[in-house]
């Protein structure tokens, strides 16, 4: 694909294959949609009624010929592999993903493939799909989508890999029965915290705040500290590396390097405090043995 200025400026709807085998599309998906007000021409589905639906099966690049959409959902894809396909096996699941991935590109349209979480905890999030990790390495963004440990209401969709430009901010949103899916705005939660929350006391702990106040009583005495020491804290703590560094930018703290070689090391410090107090290192050094060798 050629990118150009024009590639990421805002677009028109467009139309969308929604394909899915775990709810009815009459008495389910589209009471959802009218919720959203779509645009009913531009929703199509491949009918299943006679023949079930495969990756391998022809009829997805005969609509994608057709209709030209621009997006694909398949939910979920383990539905759709084939009987005769082992989800665990790489050699079986690779060339699935391929032939996808080719479709996406001669007809320019995007494919969401949903999958459903195992229930291994403190898994990271990345390997928490089920099936090979092949699915996971072969999409070029990945979304986690879970509540929030504190809050069930409230869902989180967090991006986990992003293979073409960087990552997202996670997004806060809930379900409402008259208007649908409503965004809330952004959230500090990544995939992790919501796939693997932090037990102990019933307090997750880990929010910007929280960052905020552990980097305050850590650089209260010198004004600085290794970060090393910091992230080691901050991790105890329960509080994540992206949340602990959207602090430390809130702080406005400097980063300086200290040392050379080995010895080099890594401080955080604080916009008022003077960087020349910072020691350097001890360097070690090699004390030649005074007399002959080997001693006698």
């Amino acid at each position: 694909m050629i990118y150009n200025e024009d590639t990421f400026n805002e677009r028109g709807p467009a139309l969308v294959v929604y394909q899915t085998a775990e709810d009815g599309i009459s008495d389910t998906i589209v009471p959802r949609l009218k919720k959203m007000q779509p645009n009913f021409n531009n929703i199509f589905c491949i009918d299943e009624t006679e023949q079930g639906l495969t990756l391998t099966d022809e009829r997805i690049e005969k609509i994608l010929k057709e209709k030209r959409p621009r997006l694909f959902i398949i939910d979920p894809l383990q539905a759709y592999l084939g009987g005769d396909v082992d989800m665990h096996r790489a050699n079986q699941v690779r060339p699935l993903l391929a032939k996808i991935g080719r479709l996406a590109e001669q007809y320019q349209c995007a494919f969401i493939l949903i999958m459903h979480m195992s229930k291994m905890s403190g898994t990271k999030a990345l390997y928490r799909g089920l099936g090979s990790i092949d699915f996971a390495a072969a999409a070029r963004s990945v979304l986690v989508i879970a509540s929030n440990p504190d809050d069930i209401d409230e869902k989180i969709m967090a991006h986990e890999k992003s293979s073409l430009a960087k990552h997202g901010e996670s997004i806060s949103f809930s379900i409402d029965h008259e208007k649908g899916i409503v965004i809330n705005g952004t959230s500090e939660l990544t995939a992790d915290d919501i796939l693997n929350p932090v037990k102990s006391g019933g307090n997750r702990g880990g929010s910007r705040e929280d960052a905020m106040n552990l980097l305050a009583g850590l650089l209260s005495e010198n004004g600085y500290a290794l970060k090393g020491d910091i992230e080691r804290e901050a991790q105890a703590a329960g509080i994540s590396q992206r949340t602990l560094q959207r602090a430390r930018q809130d702080m406005e703290l400097k980063s300086i390097l200290r040392g050379f070689g080995k010895d080099k090391k890594g401080y955080w410090i604080l916009p008022t405090a003077d960087k020349e107090d910072i020691p350097e290192p001890a360097v070690q050094t090699v004390l030649e043995y005074p007399g002959t060798w080997p001693p006698t």
